[in-house]
């Protein structure tokens, strides 16, 4: 007899609907599954039959042939087991086949028939929604975070036994109820930008980089608080959006992060990876290709710390994404897109000793160890960096004052000002989110010049050798600073602003 039972697999962060097709008949005993599965697939014949023995059910004693379809693409991880041990089941008379076509399934089974959870379920339940079916029958710990979805029902098992009884009469459960969707946006009051004690220009920076999602470095000496500011930028960015927050969510489901089910991430990333990471491990990769630290900060932040410490080629992988907003992994098989629209934070030290240009203590390295020092930052790499900011070290009476900054509460109200903003501007524009991401089109439209702010800018371009890329970018700041300042329009004070940030591409 033949079942066929509807499953998914993820293709990047996107669901493909995969076919479980189950024919039992006469013959030798024995399971045969074929349309390129990989080894977890090939190793869940053996976790089925013990679990369906082990859950009272009866498992043929016949030969069951198990195709997943389309052939062509490669099927992995032990989501399958469910949708397997369904088809089989209804092949051989167990369960009733008329709900099959209504439901799409997902799990990995234990020995004991209990149901464990799985990855990348969030993305799965939005296009089974897209898809049509009435419902998605998971394992108990991941129905929160597929009930997220609007307009699906979601039924969530612990056992092989629950399953085939709700088969047989759906009556006897009723849909997971979906949990409040706002998640966290708490932001953790240790991380507070009140606890900076002077650097008055850094701060602004990193408001300006908050408000139009630029891309900042800072360059300072050891103990300077480059660190400690970089930290507090995720406390003045605004919560996600819906929209944003179910894009976030569903790359974290995808790499297993999600740490609170049923609830979509409402504050942005924050990423930190340690400058020993690989290429792979930043931008993703594997012969499965997964997300990497890039489109886990997605909509949110990437810190690197200590950026002249990372390799140069690892650096270099940056590039692309930094401009484009997405990273592209191909593969043999398969071409994956994962998104990668991120706000790059960097903090370095001006040598490899820590104090070149330091007023107090002198610098010990020669001219030549800081040539090769900045060497690991490209030209092309910090064009893309639009805020580069000297972090000087603390006067004596600035460390020991009692007076606290500016709280993060009041920066971020501000920040989330210019953002609605430019999202009212950008509003025909539905792939456009912040200033950063303007293009040229964008720039002539939003960022016009009077004559004195053009010679003003002209002036800049010849004296710091700038790019038209770098040039561009200031365009960008500008109006960004403009926003901050409520300005329709960008006037002279704002572009020389932002051209004050391009000050210090190189530091040898």
């Amino acid at each position: 007899m033949l079942a066929r039972v509807w499953s998914a697999s993820l293709i990047g962060i996107e669901a493909v609907k995969v076919g479980v097709e189950v024919d039992v008949s006469g013959g030798l005993p024995g399971i045969v599954i074929v349309g390129l599965p990989d080894a977890a697939v090939q190793e869940s014949k053996e976790r089925v039959k013990a679990a369906l023995r082990n859950s009272d059910l009866a498992f043929p004693m016949r030969r069951i042939v198990i195709n997943l379809t389309p052939a062509d693409l490669r099927k992995e991880g032990p989501s399958f087991d469910l949708p397997i041990s369904i088809g089989i089941l209804a092949a051989s008379d167990q369960i009733d086949p008329q709900l099959l076509g209504d439901f799409l399934f997902l799990g990995e089974v234990s020995l004991d028939g209990a149901l464990r959870p799985i990855t990348g379920v969030l993305p799965i339940a939005a296009a089974a929604q897209k898809m049509g079916f009435m419902g998605l029958v998971v394992p108990q710990t991941n129905a929160g975070e597929a009930a997220v979805v609007k307009g699906l029902s979601v039924y969530g098992f612990e056992n092989l036994s629950q399953v085939s009884t709700f088969l047989n009469d759906p009556t006897t459960v009723k849909p997971t109820q979906k949990l409040e969707t706002k998640g966290h946006s708490h932001i953790h009051p240790h991380l507070d930008l009140k606890d900076v004690k002077g650097q008055v220009h850094a701060r602004r920076a990193l408001e300006i980089a908050a408000a139009g999602g630029h891309n900042l470095i800072f360059v300072g000496p050891p103990g300077s608080g480059k660190t400690m500011l970089a930290r507090r930028l995720s406390g003045i960015l605004p919560p996600l959006e819906f929209s944003e927050a179910l894009e976030v969510t569903k790359i974290h489901s995808v790499a297993g992060l999600l740490k609170d089910q049923g609830r979509l991430l409402r504050q942005r990333p924050f990423r930190s990876p340690h400058h020993s990471a690989s290429g792979p491990a930043l931008v993703g990769g594997g012969s499965f290709p997964k997300p990497g630290e890039i489109s886990l900060a997605h909509r949110g932040v990437l810190f690197l710390d200590e950026l002249t410490e990372f390799k140069r080629d690892v650096l270099e992988f940056l590039r692309q994404p930094l401009e484009d907003g997405f990273v592209s992994i191909s593969r043999a098989r398969q071409s994956v897109t994962f998104p990668a629209q991120f706000t790059l934070v960097a903090s370095t030290n001006p040598c490899p000793c820590g104090y070149y240009a330091d007023p107090i203590q002198a610098c010990t390295c020669s001219p030549r160890q800081r040539e090769t020092y900045w060497a690991k930052l490209s030209g092309p790499l910090m064009d893309r960096i639009d805020l580069q900011v000297a972090v000087n070290r603390l006067k004596p009476e600035e460390i020991t004052q009692q007076r606290e900054g500016e709280a993060s509460a009041p920066i971020r109200e501000r920040v989330k000002a210019a953002r609605d903003l430019a999202t009212h501007r950008f509003q025909s524009e539905s792939n456009l989110h912040s200033n950063a991401q303007m293009n040229s089109q964008h720039l002539r439209h939003w960022c016009q010049l009077n004559d004195s702010t053009r010679q003003l800018l002209e002036t800049a371009i010849r004296r710091l050798g700038l790019s038209a890329r770098a040039t561009d970018r200031i365009l960008k700041v500008a109006r960004t600073i403009a926003d901050l300042a409520n300005s329709p329009s960008l006037e002279a004070p704002h572009v020389a602003e932002a051209i004050q940030y391009r000050t210090i591409d190189r530091l040898q």
